[in-house]
């Protein structure tokens, strides 16, 4: 069975992001085509970036809490990245926690789950060219949710009920992308 990580991409104190990742999580344990996961950076208490070496030369890492992150990534098939938006781009601490790996994002889907003013359309796109850079195949699908109407007051997370077949829709995706690449993960199981 699949295993899909659905990442909370905040680490800011009063981030709306963990209850989308919630509500997300609670629409994906429905299913039974994958194994879903609930994935905080937050609890990984990641540093700016602090190895020695970039990840796509070495995957042998001198720090703890990198070791940590590396096996929390690499034990999952694909991703769904909830991604707040800040300032026309994903938020520094998702990028940070990206950039912390090479091979454990290659060969993998992902698809996104943006929120902001704008519904994180543009978190999303900036995260399409750092995942590509990544070897991460990237789903067309995607949700938006805008702190205008998908939030009551701007901090309660209320969602239209048409909003759960998107979800569902972005998992439809990440899912068949997410076998689909599998031959190519198997592959470099055996290289390695």
């Amino acid at each position: 069975m699949l295993k899909i990580a659905i990442i909370v991409g905040s680490t800011r104190s009063g981030r709306k992001g963990d209850a989308i990742a919630r509500w997300a999580y609670e629409i994906a344990r429905r299913r039974t085509d994958a194994d879903f996961a609930l994935l905080d950076i937050a609890s990984f208490n990641l540093p700016v970036l602090d190895e020695p070496v970039p990840p796509m030369s070495s995957d042998e890492y001198t720090h703890q809490h990198t070791r940590a992150w590396s096996a929390a990534i690499a034990s999952f098939d694909g991703y769904v990245f909830v991604t707040p938006e800040y300032n026309h781009g994903t938020s520094g601490a998702l990028k940070n926690a990206i950039d912390f790996l090479y091979s454990e994002w290659t060969d993998k889907a992902a698809g996104f789950i943006g929120y902001g003013f704008t519904m994180g359309a543009r978190a999303i796109e900036s995260l399409r060219l750092v995942l590509a850079s990544l070897q991460v195949a990237t789903v067309r699908p995607q949700v938006g949710l805008s702190l205008f109407t998908d939030f009551e007051r701007a901090t309660v997370l209320k969602p239209s009920a048409r909003l759960e077949h998107t979800v569902n829709g972005v998992l439809d995706h990440v899912i068949a992308w997410s076998g689909a690449l599998k031959p190519l993960r198997k592959r470099k199981e055996h290289e390695s």
